[in-house]
């Protein structure tokens, strides 16, 4: 007979889970090539005992896990295609091109702005922070590493412009789950988030531009000038390769779905470096004497393998690397041991117990605001899945929300304003691993400096405590009075 827990033995697992991390991030310098993986893993089977005593059956929490699992695969695909797309860009010269010439356009005191508008921009147009920061993402992380500003800075900038986009796009699929959830259309939707993200964005630039204009930049020029002569000694650059991305962002524009989008995208980065690139061909293929055969091992290798680019500057060469879809496996296995973990979970109604007294005790706007901020970012970090987050917050508050007399455009903003935003800033939810696997910038070292995403949720809660734009049903109640009179 099935029990319900206590709110201990609910918590049991993830203060496990918690202790594990710590150790982690105490003994080794890479957490997320396996002992992440572990601990999430040793944290699913403190779970799974716990709901074999509350009398769960195995074959219930192993379907669960499937189908958290299953879940997760559509992520999983795009990881591993971004994967074989970074690296077919980076060998057809793609992203040295767009690090080569935007060096040159771009003023470095005004570069952490520049780097949050343009991937605002080009995230509301394909809907998708993934695929802005696999492709321009890596390019101004290039810039900005060759202009001398820290890594995780620059990161920090990238994934806040990306996130606005993927927050505020009606192409991006959280912001069509969001209202779905609350009971919202996705335009008032869309409209409502305005009031909370325009301060979070102008904030975030306003921190950016402070940053930028007190940045010391003395050696930049030697560096910038290393870059380029690296570069182009390696590369041949020329504009013409810019109808890659180009393609790529008019086919998301069209709404082909983003698997085949990045596919042909990857294979289209393949054929330009078959058509530009015949040095980095022979190179990585160590064959000179039958370009088709050397093009085939070539393009392969780039999208399932290891590529070093030997140029004359060694951070340029570091900056170069890729490693295909192979580089993405560490990631892939990260998240399914966390769907696991959020599948036992959430088969033995722990995640329900331990947010249950959360409602309970949630009396005012401001109050409940916070506790729906609260429960997402508990289930990014339990559930490691964003999707998660949003979808069973939005189904247990819903009715809380109804009863107390607010419209369902404040759940779906507050979903979107913590939910998505703040799954980017845990190492094991599938888009912080995934983005720092992208950039190659540790989850933690980047957080403190994605200031849209941490500012988000704050703004949230402020305007709920101080009142400000709450949408109540009985102002429509009023507003219908008022125009009878």
């Amino acid at each position: 007979m099935k029990r319900e827990a206590s709110l201990f033995l609910a918590l049991l697992p993830i203060l496990f889970l918690i202790g594990m991390l710590t150790l982690n991030v105490l003994y080794f310098d890479d957490t997320l090539s396996g002992a992440t993986q572990i601990a999430l893993m040793l944290a699913a089977a403190i779970a799974g005992i716990v709901a074999f005593r509350l009398g769960i059956r195995w074959e219930t929490m192993r379907e669960k896990i499937v189908s958290s699992i299953g879940s997760a695969m559509p992520s999983i695909l795009i990881l591993l295609l971004i994967g074989s797309l970074a690296g077919t860009w980076m060998m057809s010269g793609v992203v040295p091109a767009m690090i080569y010439y935007g060096i040159d356009l771009i003023n470095p005191k005004l570069f952490l702005f520049t780097a949050v508008v343009v991937s605002s921009i080009i995230s509301v147009a394909t809907g998708s922070s993934w695929s802005t920061i696999a492709t321009i993402g890596v390019a101004l992380l290039g810039i900005g590493h060759s202009i001398g500003i820290n890594d995780s800075i620059v990161a920090g900038a990238i994934i806040s412009g990306a996130y606005f986009g993927d927050k505020m796009s009606p192409l991006s699929d959280t912001t069509n789950l969001a209202p779905a959830m609350a009971g919202t259309d996705l335009f008032t939707h869309i409209k409502y988030m305005t009031y909370t993200t325009a301060p979070s964005m102008i904030l975030t630039l306003i921190i950016f531009l402070f940053i930028g204009f007190n940045h010391d930049f003395s050696s930049a020029t030697i560096n910038v000038d290393n870059v380029k002569t690296a570069i182009d000694g390696t590369f041949n650059i020329s504009p013409l390769l810019f109808l890659v991305p180009v393609v790529l962002l008019t086919i998301i524009i069209l709404k082909v779905p983003p698997l085949p989008a990045l596919f042909a995208s990857a294979l289209l980065g393949g054929l330009f470096a078959i058509i530009f690139q015949p040095d980095i061909i022979a190179r990585i293929s160590g064959i000179t004497d039958n370009y088709a055969k050397a093009s085939y091992i070539s393009v392969m290798t780039a999208m399932f393998g290891n590529v070093d680019l030997v140029t004359s500057d060694q951070s340029v060469t570091d900056l170069l690397s890729t490693s295909g879809m192979g580089g993405m496996l560490h990631t892939v296995w990260l998240t399914i041991s966390a769907m696991i973990f959020g599948g036992i979970m959430e088969s033995a109604g722990l995640l329900k117990r331990i947010t249950r007294p959360i409602i309970k005790y949630a009396k005012s706007t401001g109050s409940l605001v916070a506790s729906t901020v609260g429960t997402c970012i508990f289930f990014n970090a339990a559930t490691a899945d964003q999707y998660i987050s949003i979808v069973i917050p939005g189904r247990m508050y819903s009715k809380t929300y109804e009863e107390k007399g607010l419209k369902p455009e404040l759940l779906s903003r507050t979903l979107e304003d913590s939910g998505t935003m703040t799954s980017v800033l845990i190492p094991w939810n599938t888009c912080g691993a995934t983005q720092s696997r992208v950039l190659g910038v540790d989850t933690w070292s980047y957080a403190p400096y994605a200031f849209f995403n941490i500012i988000s949720p704050l703004m949230s809660i402020l305007f709920a405590y101080l009142n400000i734009k709450i949408r109540r049903f009985k102002d429509d109640k009023t507003a219908d009075s008022d125009n009878k009179k």
